[in-house]
């Protein structure tokens, strides 16, 4: 079953919980900082790994020392659902073990 896509009041809420993190159009956004590039695509990994646990999977961007995220949800016609929350979350949490800011 496809996830409701979220109120923009919702979106406003839960992205208060997520420090850098944006809205984007219809998608949430944030790049990251890493010491290097090759801790920018170990974190892209560690991304890529979440995602398939959560078989959620975003637009990732790896740079010479950065890592962009880009997410909505497809099944919700491009939108953003809780979902996009719970990943967003998921790689805040890992990105400090990265060296990430």
């Amino acid at each position: 079953m496809p996830a409701a896509p979220l109120s923009p009041q919702e979106i406003e809420e839960g992205l208060r919980e997520l420090p850098g993190w944006s809205l984007d159009g219809d998608r949430i956004t944030r790049t990251y900082r890493l010491p290097s590039h090759i801790a920018a695509a170990a974190f892209t990994v560690h991304i890529a790994a979440v995602q398939d646990e959560l078989n959620h999977h975003s637009d990732l961007t790896l740079g010479y020392n950065t890592v962009g995220i880009a997410v909505n949800s497809h099944d919700a016609g491009g939108k953003v659902t809780g979902k996009d929350l719970a990943l967003a979350a998921r790689i805040a949490a890992a990105a400090p073990g990265h060296g990430a800011d």
